[in-house]
């Protein structure tokens, strides 16, 4: 086994880091370690049921735990820790057991862990003891002083980078320990800007000058450009359905354009993406000057089809089926067409077993139109490389289809889809698209304001005709994270605008802006990762040629839940209407209440109108009424987590604190705006919270918990009354003083569960 204590220079070394390496391990494995271990079982091969690792404060334990070959035995999954405390099951539990010559070896791989962050004086204590089935494993690790750089000197060629430039790409930091895989980075990142620059065979020397007794360092880094490159040859490898200028005009890099960094990972992204290959490597180019390049692919079957069925009790048998081709017409060209069916068979079934009739249906005249067939179609259509540009793709696709709820309501809908994208940078397309949509909603007020959360008679009115949706929309989208379920550091953001009007032949009239971004910090040494999000948005109704000026719901704003304000429930926060049934308001003495018990006071008597009925009377409590989010006009949201390890595997933890405004105004333009207060006047909110991550394979497993300081809203409340035979909305005089939980602490809580992080 390796020494616990590295020896010590009297005097400075000036040493690649990569040499420096080298000559640590020899060192290391050349003196014979002092670790002690106590084995109290006989058995040479004891379950490891503990890892311990104290003294751990400079870096990522979870981190160093993986870096060692000893590893305690562990339940399967987070999902049946349950289970596994009552049951030790090789079914349910990951058995290791302890390898003493593996063990021994940790303590040198501890030490070079610590060595190359910089801690060259760390020493690692060990100890064995029994512990129930097996044993435990403990590993007491003293860190020492770390190696502090003093000086740092960076030479380059001031007219490829400047200044700026020069130290976003310097990782390592005068004041710093000398973390040799920081100094790695710091290394491929200049090496990395010269290749995207177009000099991909720069060369970065680096240099290091420790003090051992004094502990510290000076770095010095060379970045020699040498000669500009440029793409020779391109040579393709394999294909043989797929047309060799097919794949050449899917490439960003190009005969006699510079060979630069970017362009290459790009082109073997678009060749993935593209669904005609199972592998597609662009091989280490060949060549000085002018590289010749080579790419090798297998190529993926061109067609593909999928045909799949359920059923259940509401939309009896449903039948879904997909194609796909890959390669239409050559081009790489993408055609899919998708097809479901449900209420099949339900005239049969209605009635039968466990299709049990609505009850709603039986009296309704036209029951039998909610057990006619829904259906939905789709074709899409996709170019890549479009004008032979392989920046650019253009599409287009057509759609129709007929829902329905039973008793409820019917939508039919149909139109057509056509969108232009062009990548305007690494992870920055941009698109224009075009949505031309008829719909067509047929159902009753009471719908409307319930499900669409529109309870005003003249936006009804506009819904149950048919209507053109029909916008014109600029997306731009850039990812600047560097990881994609949960990034630590870089940025995210998107930005929509949206047209629609008379020039759009949309029926709807209005403009729409909205931005989202999120960004991330990591800061250096520790494990927290700091992550903040906002998001703005506007919309603004014109005059259409009725004279309305009606908002579809569906570009509305809408605040709170799991990836908003977490105080909330979704879409919570914002304008809301209240529901109340009209036999709760004129419920008489006597009857069930929801819950248990019996009514003792008379509410609203059967005399008076019932707009006329006060919804604060003392016997109608908060659970008759049911909030309805109606959306709103402006928004501004913001929202500023922490997130940090628990010390359990796979386990993170997050406080966090949401706001947002949800806005209302009656601004009838953009150029109306003259402050903030005009930007968002209504609803607002700021909610603190904390939450758990599991970290699984497709995603962190979010628990958050988030607390809601704002309970009591006057809101107003709606209710339906026969008119004619038909129900309808009517709008009550006075508003609900209305109490969204319990006033306490716990009541005050807000649980969500979700996969992925909020931002």
């Amino acid at each position: 086994m390796c020494s616990s204590h590295p020896e010590r220079a009297s005097v400075a070394r000036v040493l690649s880091w990569h040499t420096l390496e080298a000559l640590l391990l020899l060192a290391l494995c050349a003196v014979p370690s002092r670790a002690q271990s106590r084995s109290p079982a006989k058995d040479p091969s004891p379950e490891v049921v503990q890892l311990t690792m104290k003294g751990v404060k400079h870096v990522d334990q979870h981190d160093l735990e993986k870096s060692i070959n000893t590893q305690p035995s562990k339940c399967i999954s987070f999902f049946v820790q349950p289970f596994c405390w009552m049951s030790h099951s090789p079914v349910l539990w990951h058995k290791y057991y302890l390898d003493r010559d593996e063990f021994r070896r940790d303590v040198l791989r501890i030490r070079v862990y610590y060595w190359k962050r910089g801690f060259r004086e760390a020493t690692v204590d060990t100890a064995i003891t029994a512990k129930g089935r097996g044993v435990a494993v403990a590993f007491d690790v003293h860190e020492g002083e770390p190696t502090i750089v003093t000086a740092l000197r960076i030479d380059y060629d001031t007219t490829l980078m400047t200044v700026k430039q020069k130290n976003k790409l310097t990782l390592l930091r005068v004041g710093q320990p000398l973390n040799l895989l920081t100094l790695d980075s710091t290394r491929l990142n200049f090496q990395s800007e010269m290749w995207q620059r177009g000099f991909a065979d720069a060369i970065v020397d680096t240099a290091i000058a420790v003090n051992d007794s004094a502990r510290r360092a000076a770095v010095a880094l060379r970045v020699y450009p040498n000669w500009p490159t440029t793409v020779g040859n391109i040579i393709v490898l394999g294909n043989k359905e797929v047309a060799t200028q097919t794949i050449l005009d899917m490439l960003l890099l190009r005969p006699g354009r510079p060979f630069i960094r970017n362009d290459m990972l790009e082109s073997q992204r678009t060749l993935y993406t593209s669904n005609l290959f199972r592998l597609a490597s662009i091989l280490p180019p060949t060549g000085d000057s002018i590289k010749r390049i080579e790419i090798q692919v297998v190529e993926a079957p061109l067609h593909s089809a999928r045909v799949g069925s359920a059923t259940d009790n509401v939309n009896y048998v449903q039948l879904e089926a997909g194609f796909s081709a890959h390669n239409l017409l050559g081009g790489a060209r993408r055609l899919d067409l998708n097809a479901s069916l449900g209420n099949l068979f339900s005239s049969t079934l209605n009635g039968w077993g466990p299709f049990a009739l609505d009850t709603r249906l039986k009296d309704l005249d036209n029951a039998n139109v909610f057990l006619q067939p829904t259906w939905s179609a789709s074709l899409d259509f996709n170019q890549p490389a479009f004008l032979r540009r392989p920046a650019n793709q253009a599409g287009f696709g057509i759609f129709a289809h007929r829902r329905s709820e039973p008793s409820i309501f019917i939508d039919r809908g149909y139109g057509a889809t056509a969108t232009f994208t062009r990548q305007l940078a690494s992870r920055a397309p941009a698109s224009i698209n075009y949505r031309y949509e008829v719909t067509r909603v047929e159902a009753g007020d009471i719908y409307f304001c319930v499900n669409y959360g529109v309870c005003d008679t003249t936006t009804i009115q506009t819904l149950r005709t048919h209507q053109n949706l029909s916008p014109l929309s600029l997306t731009a989208f850039i990812d600047r994270s560097d990881q994609a379920f949960t990034p630590t550091k870089g940025y995210v953001a998107r930005i929509d605008a949206e047209h629609a009007s008379r020039y759009t032949l949309s029926d709807y009239r209005y403009n729409r802006a909205f931005f989202d971004a999120a960004a991330y910090w990591h800061p250096s040494l520790r494990p927290q990762v700091v992550a903040s999000h906002l998001r703005l948005g506007i919309v603004r109704a014109m005059t259409s040629s009725t004279g309305d000026t009606v908002l579809h719901p569906r570009t509305r704003f809408y605040a709170g839940g799991a990836m908003s304000v977490r105080g909330y429930g979704e879409n919570q926060l914002g304008p809301r209407v209240l529901t109340i049934s009209p036999d709760s308001l004129r419920a008489p003495k006597g009857t069930p209440l929801p819950g248990g018990g019996i009514d003792t006071t008379s509410r609203c008597p059967a005399n008076i109108p019932i707009q006329q009925c006060d919804p604060n009377l003392l016997s109608l409590k908060d659970r008759y009424f049911i909030p309805r989010p109606t959306g709103g006009t402006s928004l501004i949201e913001g929202s500023v987590e922490v997130r940090f390890p628990t010390g359990v595997r796979h386990l993170d933890a997050a406080v966090f604190v949401d706001g947002a405004i949800v806005g209302n105004s009656a601004l009838k333009a953009l150029s109306d705006l003259k402050s903030i207060a005009d930007f968002a006047r209504g609803t607002s909110a700021i909610t603190p919270g904390a939450g758990i991550r599991y970290n699984s394979p497709v995603g962190p497993v979010r628990v958050d918990l988030g607390y809601n300081p704002r309970l009591i809203e006057d809101l107003p409340v709606v209710t339906n009354t026969k008119v004619g035979g038909e129900d309808k909305l009517v709008a009550l005089q006075t508003a609900r003083t209305y109490t969204s939980g319990k006033n306490t602490f716990l009541g005050r809580l807000v649980l969500h569960l979700s996969i992925g992080q909020a931002y």
